[in-house]
């Protein structure tokens, strides 16, 4: 089979490198860089790409051009959830890629600081609730998916065991609003990720991931055109036929394909693709998918503190004025620096709404700055860059706001990336859409 695949993100990496073996395979990716939102660039290219990724600077000291170009920073996701029983390095062992991992439990800044948040004894005293809420059968946690965070807090929080659901469905969701936050499928992801480390990063950065996934797809006879953009899905009596190239060495050739799978943001689908072709109610239902918000700090300190090397803290602010009140947030030490430097990657969750706003977003930087204070007191820095972004995973994970299926109205276009329905969020989800489309293709 024929297949584009539009756009390098993860998803798209992902799902050419499950298919590159058996079947012809092109990626497009507008950008002259691999990773999508999971990309990491130097410095000097960080401000030109961040409108097109749905960011902006809120605050740096002192301005990008004066920081040292060594310097790489991510661009929107963070770290990778549920260390190596995560979707997306289950795909790398499948492909047998190997890459190093810096991975790490979890800190708590709170009063003081505590690493791990729980102690030996905390997991004791909480062993029976977790395992019970752990190992509920299926049937029962498709019934919890109805159920809000906030409803299961009220019936079981207590003690520390209310500080974990406080927490971790928060940070599993990038949502504050635990009122919107499913217990089903926060227990359900967690299930799923028992074991190891909570959180793992690329030993050189994310960018490591996608450029793993370019050259085994590349190995395996896939193409990747990077810098060439898709400008029109082309469908036919309900079938998708081929794309229309847009900016390119080829632009305005068209090419036909057996198979069209999007990456796009899921919302922005009717850019490439007219909307006459799809039912009115699932173009609806598409159009008003919330996607998640978040602000992104980076922190380069003069002086390393080694004893925080590889580690991840997270906060909770409460009564912040933010949507859900409380607003959940982490600090992290796995980023790479110029020898002898210490870059610190933190973030606070809110909504996309929210990151839009500059005020807001400069109230949130006074938190972050609060908790890294209490962590590293008198810190001396180098340089620091606030940025936020209003579309950070594609679809948020919550009660009312359902994910698409990885196939659409239309024959042969599919949509991949973490916008669709499938394990975990953000990066794993990406990774886990890969497989879904496989199983759906048949093949």
């Amino acid at each position: 089979m024929k297949i584009c695949i539009i756009g390098a993100g993860i998803g798209g990496l992902a799902t050419a490198a499950h298919l590159a073996k058996k079947h012809e395979v092109e990626i497009y990716e507008r950008e002259n860089l691999l990773g999508g939102r999971a990309l990491s660039c130097k410095i000097e290219n960080y401000e030109k790409l961040l409108r097109k990724f749905e960011m902006m600077i809120v605050s740096a000291t002192p301005s990008i051009g004066e920081v040292a170009s060594e310097y790489k920073l991510d661009l929107g996701f963070h770290l990778i959830g549920g260390g190596k029983r995560g979707a997306c390095v289950k795909l790398l062992k499948e492909l047998g890629i190997e890459l190093e991992f810096i991975g790490s439990k979890l800190g708590l800044i709170g009063e003081e600081v505590s690493y791990p948040i729980l102690s030996s004894s905390d997991k004791l005293k909480m062993l029976p609730r977790i395992m019970q809420l752990l190992f509920t059968r299926k049937s029962k946690i498709e019934e919890m998916k109805k159920i809000s965070m906030e409803e299961m807090i009220e019936k079981y929080g207590r003690g520390k065991l209310k500080l974990v659901l406080e927490l971790f469905p928060r940070l599993i969701t990038t949502v504050n609003d635990l009122g919107k936050i499913s217990a089903g499928e926060t227990f359900f992801a967690q299930r799923e990720l028992m074991g190891g480390d909570p959180v793992i990063y690329p030993k050189n950065g994310l960018n490591e991931i996608a450029v793993s996934l370019a050259k085994y797809i590349e190995k395996n006879g896939g193409k990747i055109k990077l810098g060439t953009e898709v400008k029109e899905i082309i469908i036919e009596e309900g079938v998708a036929k081929g794309i229309k190239i847009g900016k390119g060495i080829k632009a305005g050739e068209e090419k036909e394909y057996d198979v069209v799978i999007s990456t796009l943001p899921v919302q922005n689908i009717f850019t490439i693709a007219n909307k006459k072709h799809f039912p009115e109610d699932w173009a609806e239902y598409i159009k008003n998918l919330k996607p998640t918000g978040s602000l992104v700090a980076y922190h380069a300190l003069r002086e390393a503190k080694k004893e925080l090397d590889g580690k991840s803290f997270v906060f909770i602010e409460r009564n912040a004025g933010f949507e859900g009140n409380d607003v959940v947030g982490m600090i992290d030490f796995k980023m790479n620096a110029p020898k002898g430097k210490q870059l610190i990657q933190s973030y606070a969750i809110c909504t996309p709404e929210e990151a839009k706003n500059k005020a807001k977003m400069e109230e949130l930087a006074k938190i972050i700055e609060k908790h890294l204070e209490k962590l590293i007191p008198s810190y001396k820095m180098e340089w620091y860059i606030y940025s936020s972004i209003w579309h950070l995973d594609g679809v948020a994970k919550t009660i009312d706001n359902e994910k698409p299926d990885v196939t659409t109205p239309i024959k042969n276009l599919y949509i991949a990336g973490d916008c669709v329905n499938s394990k975990g969020v953000g990066m794993n989800c990406a990774a886990d859409s890969a497989r879904l489309i496989v199983n759906n293709l048949k093949i």
